[in-house]
């Protein structure tokens, strides 16, 4: 059984097919979806500022400290 993905954020290594939607190094907020996690796929808010679907191998999960993570969500306009 699939574990859905847990963790609020997503590090993009690999945006190949993907060079205008995604950037290497950057970190993107991950919307839940355990539909789409079933298929490992990730929602996340790519550069179009909407949310698209990318298969999890696009990204390495990460989790930041309380006052980090208020801080992206506030630069990203999601606090």
């Amino acid at each position: 059984m699939r574990r859905a993905q847990t963790k609020p954020f997503a590090l993009c290594v690999d945006n190949a097919d993907y060079k205008a939607s995604l950037i290497p190094g950057k970190v993107y907020r991950v919307l839940p979806d355990p539909r789409a996690a079933k298929d490992d796929l990730v929602r996340v808010v790519d550069e179009s500022g909407e949310d698209y679907l990318y298969h999890k191998d696009h990204f390495v999960f990460v989790d930041f400290p309380p006052a980090v993570k208020k801080h992206i969500l506030s630069l990203q306009g999601a606090a």
